[in-house]
């Protein structure tokens, strides 16, 4: 094995998925994954990864995308796991004031051995595998939620929390592109709702490119402009190397 081996860890509101990858950046063998267990303190969720990552191989550094507000590898917002039900479902205090601040970055770096590790929004962890280094590129992330990343020139750049954040008629992205928006309204109003978006992220962002991911990306058909591109899910496991190679 490469002398400097990343384990990747996935974390999304539905599934929790993790793969050793080598010093290129290919997976060292099968990636492995268990459904999102509910309710989802931190403490719960760090236990879990822990059994989830005891078959794989062994590693000298971690990667996590989550999907939510994360900076310094603090967690500012975790809107998917401040439910006992899950995504969609009603807040409690107590999930709340759980993961405001939570230091997730230290603690997962404490159950495996003082490891070197770094956390970002999921959509960072995926943008750094698919983006080129040239201008101003974008990434979203279409799953449970609805993530964003921005890189400029191969950097990545300070995150911005879309998600939550008014789109249409008052509701946010997440309401209008996220899971259960897609399953309610169809693939083909969902659809429209995505190419709308994409006009609304150009004239916020200017970008020289988008790129769409996330697990419901693959449900996109029909032409997309040219400066759009969809990518496979699998890069939010395999930009977990390439974030340290993209951020300071």
């Amino acid at each position: 094995m490469d002398p400097v081996a990343t384990l990747a860890i996935d974390v999304g509101g539905t599934g929790l998925k993790a793969a050793v990858l080598d010093g290129t950046g290919a997976l060292v063998q099968d990636r492995v994954r268990v459904p999102t267990p509910y309710p989802l303190a931190p403490a719960r969720l760090v236990d879990t990864l822990v059994e989830l990552v005891r078959p794989l191989p062994p590693f000298d550094r971690i990667s996590v995308g989550f999907p939510g507000m994360v900076r310094a590898g603090h967690v500012l917002s975790a809107p998917h796991f401040v439910s006992p039900r899950g995504p969609g479902g009603k807040p409690t205090g107590a999930l709340l004031r759980d993961w405001q601040g939570y230091d997730l970055a230290a603690h997962i770096s404490g159950v495996f051995d003082g490891r070197p590790t770094r956390v970002a929004n999921d959509a960072d962890v995926q943008g750094a595998a698919v983006v080129t280094g040239h201008g101003l590129e974008l990434v979203v992330t279409l799953g449970t939620g609805v993530g964003t990343a921005l890189f400029f020139d191969g950097r990545l750049l300070p995150h911005f929390e879309f998600a939550h954040h008014p789109l249409r008629k008052g509701r946010t992205y997440n309401e209008v592109l996220g899971d259960v928006a897609l399953k309610r309204q169809g693939r083909g109003r969902w659809q429209k709702r995505v190419v709308e978006t994409i006009g609304v992220l150009r004239a916020l962002t200017f970008f020289d490119h988008l790129y769409v991911g996330g697990g419901n990306a693959a449900r996109l058909t029909g032409q997309l402009p040219a400066d759009v591109t969809v990518v496979d899910n699998t890069a939010g496991l395999l930009g977990g190397i390439k974030l340290w190679d993209r951020v300071d």
